[in-house]
């Protein structure tokens, strides 16, 4: 692959030296700040997409080539500078002064589109939100949640309030890469799906890609939630943090090197047990801590040189009187003991303001465990798992002209998945279980050239092929022909050496969008994507615990795909200031993933044998309309999506999902609706508002009854054949900024919010008991409102 990566250097180095024969314009200025007029360093000056960085006296020169660029100047606490500009002289002067925005009241900015307007970005669903706006939303017990933000959103929903990730667009949670400054995060929730694991004051921004996936990104089928931790300043300390009834955080920024080298730690801890008092009887018991820390170094030896390192560490702990049953080990609670590592060494280089190169090496290790005091003991018998995953990247980025944006880049991912291991510990009555690692590598290569047709055409085209590998050491079972898989049907095995190839997959997968301008205020866009999934959740609930079981593709799991197209209309009014778009979709899924009837995957070495595999569809619309700017802001979208799935693996009856009809998958929510109002009164006060409402998930009632030895069992035949109850909740927040009412470097505020404002008593699921016959119970997670108070501080 060095190879591959010499030859992309080398051509793109080609077409720069074509591109010097151009006249250029050599492009310079200031960056100050709009109060203490004092330079901005490492201000962002941004020429379409590539830029530099402003130097410590806030001086910034770049040479660009005559024609006609977006001029992007943005700092973290400054209000955006954007602007077109025609460069046809051989010099240009542009001095700017930034607004700090520090000290005023922030706008909500909802927008499917980033830098640039909401109509003219190629790219269709695609939602960018600051950590400015997801903490103005009402957050439950005071905590801010980027899940929980982008679950505002048309086409995001979840199964409820503990629920383990999002579903994009009838996904699963599997289905949607979540990454942390592009380390993968594999369980993104604390306290058991209460709370998302990414520290609020050191993440900068969130992007959503649902729609156009950009051909950089690949192995997950539904979206991308891209998350990014923020730069910490060459200048400046920063101080900030808050307490609520949840947690605590603690997060400060500082140069170690002035101009040259600084450091951001953020981290935040949680041991308010007693708070799981309000909830229902279900939870009393519980008892839940987590703490994380996430830190952020980032090097600026010169202008052409740029290395961050990313770190994040976590840990959760939760104990339920909820008991499984696991090789009939009798246990007095069941315990979950979670962790992840995660860091990531960039390196980026600037060529010229055409060429720029970034080069990562990433890293992860998940690893989850549950803990089963046992009955009469002081012994704990242990479950592990783990995953690794290690992944090398390069990318470069080319901007020839004024009508092409190319990129290309590899990629190298090798995965360690360890499925389970029983570990006794003193237990004399346990026998301990290994089930063996499964290894397995996925390389990709890409190219996306974003170009400009004509005044009313853009396109962008990219390609992505991936080749995946299953590695050995390993054995692979085989099984008697046409009966189903199962530990009564194994006839042989095939054992593979370290290193062998058990099994391979891949193939090209494209990427297309085009944006034609209707108007200079609408446009319509078409998006088309293809792409391969390798790692799946296997589970047969509805959010998968912290322990659920991740799986490589191999012999028998064949590798999911999703064919998606993408229809949109975008218009803006009013100068911007409203936004409103409607997307419609539709997707085909190949090879999804579901479960047999009675399937249990703890310590099973055969997965193959509980598993089905079939087709999957997905359709929907999208309506969002959104106000920007003003004292009342906000947005409110609308959703209709199905999400069906059939399974007929063969013509025999245990092979099948309900005769192999298509049938709701767990995550179908035909209507959704949300709303998010900010309502500001002056500078001291804000009030929020939020609305939600979806339609009940599906759940598996028994169509009948069955007595044996006088015992009553529940007779099941169709999956998800009723649906729980509606969901509805209203939420409100009261924000008090620097209620002394005097300006200052250290800055307070309060914010006092009432999760389930009505005290809706929402089903989370339903259970069944054997009471004089079958019973269904409804499980409601809150059932009363949640108030809290939250104080947050910042100085600098």
């Amino acid at each position: 692959m060095k190879y591959i990566l010499l030859f992309i250097l080398l051509s793109f180095g080609a077409w720069a030296q074509n591109g010097d024969k151009k006249q250029y314009t050599t492009f310079k200025g200031i960056v100050i700040d709009s109060l203490d007029r004092k330079p901005i360093e490492s201000a962002a000056v941004k020429i379409d997409n590539q830029g530099v960085y402003t130097q410590a006296d806030g001086s910034y020169s770049s040479l660009v080539p005559y024609g006609e660029y977006t001029v992007t100047i943005s700092m973290v606490g400054y209000r955006t500078f954007r602007r077109r500009i025609t460069f046809k002289k051989a010099e240009l002067k542009l001095d700017i002064s930034l607004l700090n925005i520090a000290k005023e009241l922030d706008e909500v900015v909802v927008s499917t589109q980033g830098a640039t307007k909401n109509v003219d970005r190629t790219l269709l669903g695609v939602t960018p939100m600051s950590m400015k706006t997801i903490k103005k939303i009402p957050a439950i017990m005071g905590e801010v949640d980027v899940l929980r933000g982008i679950q505002m959103l048309p086409g995001v929903t979840s199964v409820g309030e503990a629920a383990n990730g999002v579903n994009i667009r009838g996904g699963t949670t599997d289905q949607t890469l979540i990454l942390l400054d592009d380390t993968p995060i594999f369980n993104p929730t604390h306290l058991f799906g209460l709370f998302s694991v990414f520290t609020p004051d050191a993440v900068s921004g969130v992007e959503l890609y649902k729609g156009g996936i950009p051909a950089r990104f690949g192995g997950r089928t539904a979206s991308v939630l891209d998350v990014t931790l923020q730069n910490p300043s060459l200048t400046q300390t920063k101080l900030s943090g808050g307490i609520s009834l949840v947690s605590n955080r603690l997060s400060i920024e500082t140069p170690l090197i002035k101009n040259k080298l600084s450091m951001l730690v953020s981290t935040r801890g949680s041991f308010n047990d007693f708070l799981f008092q309000l909830g229902s009887e279900r939870l009393k018991n519980i008892r839940a801590n987590f703490y994380d820390i996430a830190t952020k170094f980032f090097f600026q030896p010169n202008q052409k040189n740029t290395f961050t390192f990313s770190g994040y560490f976590s840990k959760d702990f939760f104990q339920t009187d909820l008991l499984g049953t696991v090789n009939n080990i009798s246990a007095t609670s069941t315990q979950y003991d979670y962790k992840s590592l995660n860091a990531s060494l960039k390196w980026f280089h600037l060529f010229s303001s055409q060429l720029d190169w970034q080069t990562s090496a990433i890293y992860t290790n998940y690893q989850p465990k549950t803990m089963l005091p046992q009955l009469n003991s002081s012994n704990t018998v242990d479950i592990t798992s783990a995953i690794l995953y290690r992944q090398l990247k390069s990318e470069l980025h080319y901007n020839p002209n004024e009508k092409h944006k190319l990129t290309g880049g590899i990629s190298s991912i090798w995965y360690k998945i360890s499925p389970g291991n029983l570990v006794p510990n003193a237990s004399t009555s346990v026998n301990p279980i290994t089930i063996p690692d499964e290894n397995s590598i996925e390389a990709g290569i890409y190219g996306e050239d974003e170009m400009t047709v004509n005044a009313k055409l853009s396109v962008s085209v990219g390609l992505r092929y991936a080749q995946y590998w299953a590695m050995g050491a390993g054995t692979v079972r085989r099984y008697q022909s046409g009966v189903p898989l199962s530990d009564f049907t194994v006839i042989d095995s095939t054992k593979y050496g370290s290193g062998q190839v058990i099994a391979s997959y891949g193939g090209l997968e494209p990427r297309i969008s085009a944006k034609y301008s209707l108007t200079n205020s609408s446009s319509l866009k078409f998006g088309y994507n293809f792409i391969r999934q390798y790692l799946q959740v296997v589970s047969n609930t509805t959010t998968p615990l912290p322990t659920s079981r991740w799986a490589t593709s191999n012999d028998y799991i064949r590798p999911q795909s999703s064919h998606l197209f993408s229809l949109g209309y975008f218009k803006n009014f009013k100068d911007n200031i409203y936004e409103f778009s409607m997307e419609g979709y539709y997707r085909r899924n190949e090879n999804v993933l579901d479960y047999k009837p009675g399937a249990d995957f703890v310590l099973k070495p055969n997965l193959e044998t509980q598993v089905l595999q079939g087709k999957g569809m997905a359709y929907g619309l999208e309506v969002m309309l959104s106000k920007k700017k003003g004292d009342l802001t906000g947005w409110l979208g609308y959703t209709y999506s199905r999400s069906l799935n059939q399974i007929k693996q063969s013509d025999r009856y245990e092979e099948q999902v309900n005769g192999g009809k298509w049938y709701p998958n767990n995550f179908d929510r035909p209507h959704s609706f949300n709303a998010s109002l900010i309502i500001g009164q002056g500078a001291h006060h804000e009030f929020g508002f939020t609305m939600v409402y979806n339609t009940g998930r599906p759940f598996t009632v028994p169509t009948g009854i069955v007595v044996f030895d006088g015992v009553t069992y529940p007779f099941y035949q169709d999956r998800n054949n009723a649906r729980i109850s509606d969901y509805h909740r209203l939420d409100f927040s009261w924000t008090i900024r620097n209620p002394s009412m005097r300006k200052r470097r250290w800055e307070g505020s309060w914010t006092f919010t009432v999760y389930n404002l009505y005290g809706r008593k929402n089903a989370y699921s339903v259970y069944l008991r054997t009471e004089a016959g079958i019973k269904a119970y409804q499980l409601t997670i809150f059932g009363s409102p949640i108030p809290s108070l939250t104080y947050n501080f910042h100085f600098m």
